[in-house]
């Protein structure tokens, strides 16, 4: 069996050599600075080199010490990464989950509601972003994006909804400029989101109209700001039909032309590997997945990872 060195001296050297201080490193980790110095001694006992040049007041590594760092830091930070892991497998405590905007907002938190009823005992804390999730350095436990990241391979998918792209408008707008026809587009203000800047072209080019530049208009950083726009009266926005429904429903937003574009997009949740078989995990992706199938095709949910 190969020897390793004392956990605790690994420690005081990834402190020491993080913050170039033993006073540093001991308030860290609670100790005395000669507990430092004396654990970074039996450590490069143990290595037969010196890890540190000692220089008045304050210390700087050596070229072994600088070798050596970057690993113990990169092993320190795998550690935490598993424990963190195993500790989210505990069946209480909260639910930590990214969702984009557009949909936490307008499709999930209205929603919610039923979950928390089925199950009071989980606490569920949501973020919102458009980025991806580096699980490995965060305690999210699950994400709902609307792309796969490719980057990550240790992912379970599960799709959940194609979009279906339909431009949106408030009632007043298309009266007041008027919008008739397709072409009347052309002199429309069209509501843009940065992170979907190809949406207009695509819906426009499935539509076979010309309006000249396609991401011409104000820029907003979520659908949602883009949608509050639209209801506002400032122009017309291109949205999934279903983040929409309860603002068609309600006559705050109409469809002035009735063309969608299907599949431009598909609503992912996702969610380690390791986090299997955690039973708050489970519980939300079963819920979400009925949620889903009450507004689509059921047949269509199949298990990628």
């Amino acid at each position: 069996m190969r020897r390793l060195p004392p956990l605790n001296s690994i420690r005081a050297f990834e402190a020491a050599a993080r913050h170039l201080s033993f006073n540093t490193a001991a308030d860290e980790l609670n100790v005395t600075p000669s507990a430092i110095s004396h654990q970074i001694r039996l450590l490069e006992d143990f290595l037969g080199v010196k890890l540190f040049r000692r220089l008045n007041r304050q210390v700087v590594l050596t070229p072994e010490g600088q070798t050596y760092l970057p690993t113990v830091s990169a092993v320190f930070e795998q550690l935490h990464a598993a424990t963190d892991r195993i500790a989210s497998n505990r069946t209480t405590g909260p639910l930590n989950m990214s969702v984009t905007p557009s949909f936490a907002i307008r499709w999930l938190v209205p929603r919610l509601t039923r979950f928390q009823i089925a199950y009071p005992e989980i606490e569920v804390r949501l973020v919102t972003a458009v980025e991806f999730v580096d699980f490995s350095r965060s305690d999210i436990d699950l994400m709902i994006h609307f792309e796969r990241n490719t980057e990550q391979m240790d992912l379970c998918y599960y799709p959940l909804m194609a979009e279906e792209l339909v431009p949106v408008c408030s009632p007043e707008y298309q009266k007041n400029l008027p919008l008739r026809q397709l072409n009347d587009l052309q002199q429309a203000t069209l509501l843009q989101v940065s992170v979907r800047i190809d949406d207009w072209r695509l819906w426009l080019n499935a539509a076979d109209v010309d309006v000249g530049d396609p991401q011409r208009g104000p820029k907003f950083n979520t659908i949602s700001l883009a949608l509050e726009a639209a209801i506002a009266g400032l122009g017309v926005a291109i949205t999934d039909r279903k983040l929409v429904t309860h603002d068609l429903n309600a006559g705050k937003l109409i469809i002035p032309f009735e063309i969608q574009l299907p599949n431009v997009y598909y609503y992912y949740m996702a969610y380690p590997k390791d986090y299997e078989n955690n039973v708050k995990i489970i519980a939300f992706r079963d819920w979400l997945l009925a949620e889903v199938a009450a507004v689509e095709d059921a047949s269509t949910l199949t298990v990628m990872s």
